[in-house]
């Protein structure tokens, strides 16, 4: 990658060890540097509200039907293919309106975009999207060619209008949508809220599934953070209130509220993610940071884009013991709303993007930035260490800053290569060049590694079944500990308003023996939901490049009677 280049010295104690890379096919030895690097490359050419990784060399985007410089037939495009290897951008055809959808895989790997927004531009040959159903599938050609996306809102649709709602594959592969708005666009209200379930493909008769915590949750209750748990049950946090729902028994279990009546759901946007699931337990354990205590019972014009954000993150294991011991707070080294989580292959988070002020959204405070509701954007990332000791997890130091402000429409990815994607940036109605601009630069934060050479495994099949045992042959560098071998099975997730609802982190177990090592699938499908996902090898606090896998069989999910 090429433009830019920023180095700096990066604290981070499980890469500063002295390591020596020895390749293959020669004797020179490699140190590993201890820093990261930001690299500016490439450009998304429609505002990147919402992105996911789709196969090893491509990203989907899509936006909302807007004056995009890239161009579709007669018109602008408001969704796109992005080759991470390349740069190369290709425009994708949509007939309906994808302003602030959801997305999620099937187990056979495709990848629904579902809800959005209705008709804003005639011209543009857009269509209502409330309802919108979007489907990509699979798609093989490293470079995108004849890659689609299926997109008949007459044919194919939810069964509710849908905006700014939240979408995740559950234990059977299917997707599961949640909440949402039939109207609106900033603080949700009685008449507009649509408190609901409803699956693909449909279960329930096509019945969406009532859902009294999300009639209680008003006003900032919309894309809800959610979580597929280890036992079939789903984790589900909006506004200052979280619960488990079982899907089977149709119950809602709630918890106490967030400490400090912080909000973390839009517009008082936080971020969430299920923490890394490790043998032999999988105890889950949920982690959500960032928001705001401003309140959602008030007028906009009430609000600031000056108002702090909160910097408290709350922390609890979802079994007896931790749910009896509640909420465990912690605090970010600075605010933030709209932030984006990235869990990284050493179980780490990297969190990136979003404002230290204001809330999230635009044109609705009265002392808008532009059409900003936010203000002050946090250049720096910091990244979490959940198994480090309580005052100690939080580490900046050294990382490098950007100087792209990243605030609503924003968005974030791990990719296959082993790096962090950063993309986005739209609080506006329209493309516009004042601050804050509508961005379409595209940033990556590389591992100090990154350029060297790093563990690498071949051989794996392109599916692996629940509990099923695979060899594989490693390639590891010298001088690397082999006692810290793990093998982590990755959900890069759909990202979008600081949700990553699918994103995942299982460590699978391992027998190494000489270069052959094998591995083990997910015990079941509550651990990880069939579909698709990427096996990196992490020796040392190095990780590789990823490979894609299914997992299970790749069948699509069952279609009700």
């Amino acid at each position: 990658m090429g433009h830019s280049r920023v180095t700096v010295v990066l604290w981070m104690s499980r890469f500063l060890s002295f390591f020596f890379l020895i390749p293959l096919a020669s004797a020179v030895t490699h140190e590993i540097p201890a820093q990261w690097t930001l690299v500016q490359n490439g450009t998304t050419g429609v505002a990147a509200m919402q992105l996911s990784v789709v196969s090893p060399t491509l990203a989907i985007i899509f936006d909302k039907v807007e004056h995009n410089p890239l161009q579709i037939g007669n018109h602008s495009a408001w969704a796109a293919l992005y080759n991470l290897e390349t740069n190369v951008v290709t425009p994708l055809n949509l007939t309906s309106n994808s302003f602030c959808a959801g997305g999620t895989f099937l187990s056979n790997g495709t990848l629904l975009n579902v809800g959005g927004n209705g008709v804003v531009s005639p011209e543009d040959e857009d269509q209502n999207g409330f309802q919108g159903l979007r489907i990509f599938e699979p798609c093989t050609d490293p470079a995108g060619a004849g890659c689609t996306v299926f997109d008949d809102p007459i044919t194919v649709r939810l069964v509710k209008p849908r905006w700014y709602p939240s979408a995740i594959r559950i234990w059977d592969g299917s997707a599961m949508v949640i909440g949402g708005t039939a109207a609106g666009g900033f603080l949700n209200t009685a008449g507009s809220n649509e408190p609901s379930y409803e699956f693909f493909p449909p279960k329930n008769n096509s019945i969406p599934i009532v859902s009294p915590f999300l009639q209680d949750t008003l006003g900032a209750n919309l894309f809800p953070l959610t979580f597929a748990l280890p036992d079939g049950t789903v984790f589900i946090a909006a506004n200052n209130q979280s619960m488990i729902y079982n899907i089977a028994n149709n119950t809602e279990t709630r918890f106490p509220p967030f400490p400090n009546n912080v909000r973390v759901t839009y517009p008082m946007t936080g971020t969430g993610v299920l923490l890394p699931l490790t043998p032999p337990n999988y105890t889950p354990e949920i982690l959500i940071c960032g928001g705001s205590n401003a309140s959602d019972q008030v007028l906009p014009s009430t609000l600031s884009s000056q108002t702090p954000a909160s910097s408290q993150c709350v922390r609890m294991v979802l079994d007896e013991a931790g749910i009896a011991g509640g909420w465990i707070v912690e605090q970010l080294p600075v605010p933030r709303i709209m932030p984006d989580s990235i869990i990284l292959p050493t179980g780490q988070i990297m969190f990136v993007n979003g404002g230290a002020t204001g809330v999230a959204g635009y044109g609705n405070v009265p002392d808008q930035i532009g059409q900003s509701n936010a203000d002050n954007p946090v250049f720096t990332p910091v990244i979490y260490d959940p198994s480090a000791p309580a005052g100690s997890r939080f580490n900046s130091t050294g990382l490098p800053a950007s100087t792209i402000a990243r605030l609503y429409h924003s968005t974030a990815s791990f990719t296959p290569m082993g790096n962090v994607m950063i993309s986005g940036s739209n609080p506006n109605l329209d493309v516009q060049t004042r601050k804050y601009a509508t961005e379409y630069r595209v940033e990556w934060f590389n591992p100090p590694f990154f350029d060297l050479i790093r563990p690498n495994l071949s051989g794996l099949p392109k599916n692996i079944l629940f509990g099923q045992n695979v060899n594989v042959t490693v390639s590891i560098p010298a001088g690397l500990d082999l006692s810290t071998l793990q093998v982590a099975l990755m959900d890069l997730g759909f990202a979008t308003h600081a949700t990553h609802s699918t994103s995942r982190l299982v460590y699978l177990s391992t027998v190494l023996s000489g270069n052959t090592l094998q591995i083990t699938g997910p015990p079941n499908a509550g651990i990880y939901p069939p579909g698709p996902g990427y096996i990196y090898l992490v020796v040392g606090g190095v990780w590789g490049a990823g490979t894609q896998i299914i997992v299970g069989t790749g069948g699509a999910p069952p279609v009700s009677s």
